[in-house]
C-alpha cells in the first residue's frame, strides 16, 4: 500500500469543469458526481486503479476506502484472474456474427447457483436490466401495474412514481427524482410501498385488485426482513398472480455466490444481477423460472451489444473465483472490521453515529443536525489523509485487515477533528468548499 498525497486536485477540477460543458449532468452516473462527496475538491478522475489503490490525474494516490467503483469491483481493480479471461477473450475476438458459446455457459452457471431458475437474458447494465425483467413480467400477466419497493434505477417504469406525487420516491433511497420526460399516460402504473410494511403493499394489492402484474424489492439491502415479511410477499404475489422481481444489482455476489435471497430462503420469479457479478466489466443478468422467462419471446427485447463476449467472459471469471476463493466470507470479515472500527473510533471521540447495512455494505451517519457538513468535513479531511473515504465502504477481496487498521488510525485522527468541529459549531466554516450535495439535482453549472 503507498499512499502519495499532494496538496493540489486541480487537473481532476478543471476537467470536471469541462465536462459539465459537454456532458449533461457531469458525469454518466449520478453517484459519481463530485458534488456527491467533496465538491470543489474531488480528484474526480482516475488515471489508474490497481487492488484498492486508485491514482489521480494530480498524481496522488489514495487508498479506497469508499464505493469501489459504486459496488462493481467486488474482487478489486484490475483484478489479475479477471482481466487476463478478458484479454484472451479480446485477442479472440469480442463480436462477431455467430454466437458467443460463454453465453450458454454462464446461463448454465447462473442456473446452477439458482436451481429455482430455468432460463437467461442479458443485458449490460443495471438499469436496463431492470427495464428488461420489467417487461417479461408485464408480457407474462398482461398486466401493467408494478408495485415496488427501494431502487431500481432510471427506467420509466420506475420514475412514474413520481408523476403522481413528486415526492413518492423520496422513500425510496434516492430522493428528489425528476421524472420530467416520463410519458404522463404512465401515471399510477408505478406504486411504492416501503421495506417491512407488507401492510401498505396489501393496500395496494387490494386497491388495484386483479391489475398488479408485478412486484419488485430489494430482497434485503439496510434493513434487516422482518420475521415472514419476504415469505408473505412470495405468497401474495402467488395469490394474485404477480411476477415477483428481486433486484439483486447491489446485493447480488456480495454475501453468497449469487443473490442474497439464497441466504433468505425465498425464491422470486425473477432476480436481477449487475455490478459485481463481472467485477467492473460491463454485464448484467436477468434469470428466471421458464414460464415467465418465455415471454421475452411474445415482446421486442434485443440489443447488439448485449452479445459482446468481454462481459460475458468477465462475468464467468468473476463468479468462479468468486467462488473458489470464497470471498464472501472474506468480504463479510472486511466489512465487520469496519463496521466495528466506525463505532470504536465514533466513542472514543464521543462522536454520536449509528452504523447500519450489511457486511459488505457498511454505511455510517452523524446524529447531529449539522450532518451534511459533519460528513463533508470527514470526507475532505481522510482524502487530506490519503483515503477515497465517504460514509459507506463497500469492501472487496483486495481489501486486507492491514488496510482497515491504516485507515481506522485516520478514521480517529477525523473524529477528533470532528468533534472539535461539533463542539465549536463550525463544521461548514472547517470546509474548503461547499458541503455535498444529497440525491438528485439539476447542476447549474
Amino acid at each position: 500500500m503507498s499512499v502519495n498525497v499532494k496538496a493540489s486536485t486541480t487537473k481532476g477540477q478543471e476537467l470536471y469543469r469541462r465536462a459539465k460543458k459537454r456532458i449533461p449532468g457531469g458525469t454518466q452516473l449520478l453517484s459519481k458526481r463530485p458534488e456527491m462527496f467533496l465538491p470543489d475538491q474531488w480528484p474526480s478522475y482516475f488515471s489508474r486503479a490497481r487492488g484498492v489503490e486508485v491514482t489521480d490525474l494530480d498524481g496522488n494516490s489514495y487508498v479506497d476506502m469508499s464505493m469501489m467503483a459504486i459496488g462493481a469491483c467486488v474482487l478489486g481493480y484490475a483484478d489479475p484472474d479477471v482481466d487476463a479471461a478478458v484479454k484472451a477473450a479480446i485477442d479472440a475476438g469480442s463480436a462477431s456474427t455467430l454466437n458467443a458459446p460463454e453465453e450458454v455457459e454462464l446461463a448454465d452457471l447462473l442456473c446452477e447457483l439458482h436451481p429455482w431458475a430455468d432460463m437467461v437474458r442479458y443485458a449490460r447494465s443495471g438499469g436496463e436490466a431492470m427495464m428488461l425483467a420489467v417487461r417479461i413480467a408485464r408480457a407474462h400477466t398482461r398486466r401493467d401495474i408494478v408495485a415496488f419497493s427501494g431502487y431500481h434505477g432510471w427506467g420509466d417504469w420506475y420514475l412514474a412514481a413520481n408523476l403522481g406525487d413528486d415526492s413518492a420516491l423520496d422513500g425510496q433511497l434516492m430522493p428528489g427524482l425528476d421524472p420530467a420526460g416520463v410519458p404522463r399516460g404512465l401515471k399510477g402504473s408505478a406504486l411504492p410501498f416501503h421495506y417491512n410494511r407488507l401492510d401498505q403493499l396489501q393496500g395496494i394489492v387490494d386497491g388495484h385488485r386483479g391489475e398488479i402484474g408485478v412486484i419488485v424489492m430489494e430482497p434485503q439491502r439496510g434493513e434487516t426482513p422482518a420475521p415472514g415479511f419476504l415469505e408473505s410477499v412470495r405468497a401474495l404475489a402467488t395469490e394474485i398472480g404477480a411476477v415477483l422481481i428481486f433486484d439483486e444489482v447491489t446485493t447480488g455476489f456480495r454475501m453468497t455466490d449469487g443473490g442474497i435471497h439464497k441466504l433468505l430462503g425465498v425464491d422470486p420469479d425473477i432476480a436481477v444481477f449487475a455490478k459485481s457479478m463481472a467485477n467492473g466489466y460491463p454485464m448484467a443478468a436477468v434469470i428466471g423460472r421458464a414460464e415467465v422467462m418465455e415471454a421475452a419471446q411474445s415482446t421486442f427485447i434485443s440489443s447488439t451489444n448485449w452479445t459482446e463476449r468481454v462481459g460475458t467472459v468477465a462475468a464467468l471469471a468473476t463468479i468462479r473465483k468468486f467462488r473458489r476463493e470464497r470471498v464472501a466470507e472474506h468480504l463479510k470479515t472486511i466489512g465487520t472490521l469496519t463496521f466495528d472500527g466506525w463505532k470504536r473510533a465514533a466513542a472514543g471521540a464521543r462522536v454520536t453515529i449509528h452504523t447500519e447495512g450489511l457486511p459488505s455494505l457498511t454505511h455510517f451517519g452523524f446524529e447531529h443536525p449539522d450532518e451534511p457538513a459533519l460528513t463533508t468535513l470527514f470526507t475532505q479531511e481522510m482524502l487530506e489523509r490519503g483515503y477515497l473515504a465517504y460514509n459507506q465502504f463497500k469492501p472487496s477481496f483486495a481489501h486486507q485487515p492491514t488496510h482497515v487498521a491504516a485507515y481506522m488510525t485516520a478514521v480517529e485522527g477525523t473524529f477528533a477533528t470532528i468533534a472539535d468541529a461539533v463542539r465549536a459549531g463550525d463544521a461548514a466554516a472547517r470546509l474548503k468548499g461547499p458541503v455535498a450535495r444529497r440525491g438528485f439535482y439539476r447542476l447549474t453549472s
